[in-house]
């Protein structure tokens, strides 16, 4: 069943729970074995998005959102050599010399402010003399607002009562901010044995070592990290290259599960819909790239687990319509619903207490009544 596309099983198989599961491992392992591999599809649903939406990557950096790139090949520059910067400092030491020669306040010199103290444009056009004795004089004709000793307003209108404001929303659901991951300083530095082979159709990564005989205590979780990343080549590169080593990873994922758990909260944790949906096709194909994995993943639920509760029910309601992306698989709550089924299917006779204990909705897939 791993290598039978999808299509073969009927829509009557698929009501029934343990078959269901079958077929939605049989989406899972066709994504692996595609043409046009899951970061390229990304990519060109990019440049789409792009075209829709102008201006989205460049809002979200304004925004904080997504890290910002570097401003040369080598680095940023120095604080110093930043353009612009020597007339901005000019500027502000203009503009607190001014502000110290003006104070809007009474001074031993000058008992009423210097705003007030400004002589009529006769004295101004008579002559320094004239304007000087006007300036030193302790009365002027002239009065600030509220430092006259004449009555002051009030009313007697009861004041109008402020409204209840509802409380703030929780935000539970709402993007949080991305910071610079370690597979983009890694990727910078030119310690990662790869790069992009640019081809006709679709890119592809391109090697430098066999995957078989990399590290994978140390790469592995690094590739894991770059998944928060939303811009090429840093996304293009951690996603294809994940998704290549546990194709053909084997025996050598088991063991680094634990060194993979940070990383991959890390990008479910951002709340941001693109970055997790692209996290849970990921863990799904590391449950099904090796045996036991999915029962190595049953003590870390707690970590892992809260996001997909909260995207649970964010599930696209096309009412009468139909949905003409559904072979994309972005719907982050139909994804949580298919990550949830394999998770159960291969944790064991436990993952279904534990992920019932995190996800109290959760219904089985596996188990009949």
């Amino acid at each position: 069943l791993k290598v039978l596309p999808p299509i073969i099983l009927s829509a009557a198989a698929r009501a029934r729970p343990r078959a269901r599961v079958l077929w939605r491992r049989a989406v899972a392992m066709s994504q692996l074995g595609s043409k046009i591999s899951v970061a390229a599809q990304m990519q060109a649903e990019d440049q789409f998005d792009r075209a829709m939406k102008l201006g989205r990557r460049k809002n979200d950096k304004l925004m904080g959102k997504i890290p910002k790139g570097t401003e040369s090949c080598f680095g940023d520059f120095p604080s110093a050599a930043h353009a612009g910067e020597p007339r901005i400092t000019s500027m502000r030491l203009i503009g607190s010399s001014a502000l110290a020669l003006s104070p809007r306040g009474p001074t031993a010199s000058h008992p009423y402010p210097l705003a007030a103290t400004l002589p009529p444009l006769s004295f101004r056009s008579c002559g320094s003399s004239n304007a000087e004795a006007f300036l030193s004089s302790p009365r002027s004709p002239y009065l600030a607002r509220g430092s006259g000793s004449g009555g002051r307003t009030f009313s007697t209108t009861p004041r109008h009562e402020k409204p209840q404001t509802s409380p703030p929303r929780a935000g539970a659901s709402e993007r949080r901010p991305i910071k610079p991951t370690e597979f983009r300083r890694f990727y910078d530095r030119g310690d990662l044995p790869i790069q992009v082979k640019h081809k006709g159709t679709a890119n592809q990564v391109m090697w430098k070592v066999d995957v078989e005989k990399l590290d994978y205590h140390h790469y592995l979780p690094i590739f894991v990290d770059g998944l928060r990343e939303k811009e090429d080549p840093y996304r293009f590169l951690a996603v294809e290259g994940t998704y290549n080593m546990l194709e053909r990873g084997g025996s050598k994922i088991l063991p680094v599960v634990p060194q993979l758990v940070i990383p991959i909260k890390a990008a479910l944790n951002t709340r941001d819909v693109e970055v997790v949906v692209t996290t849970l096709k990921v863990l799904q194909a590391m449950v099904l790239s090796s045996e036991l994995v999915g029962e190595a993943l049953v003590p870390y639920y707690r970590q892992l687990l809260p996001v997909l509760n909260i995207f649970k029910t964010k599930k696209l309601s096309t009412f009468d319509q139909i949905d003409y992306g559904q072979r994309k698989r972005r719907d982050v709550g139909e994804l949580v619903d298919e990550t949830l089924e394999i998770l159960e299917a291969n944790g064991g006779e436990d993952a279904f207490i534990n992920i019932k204990y995190m996800i109290p909705t959760y219904e089985s897939g596996v188990m009949t009544a």
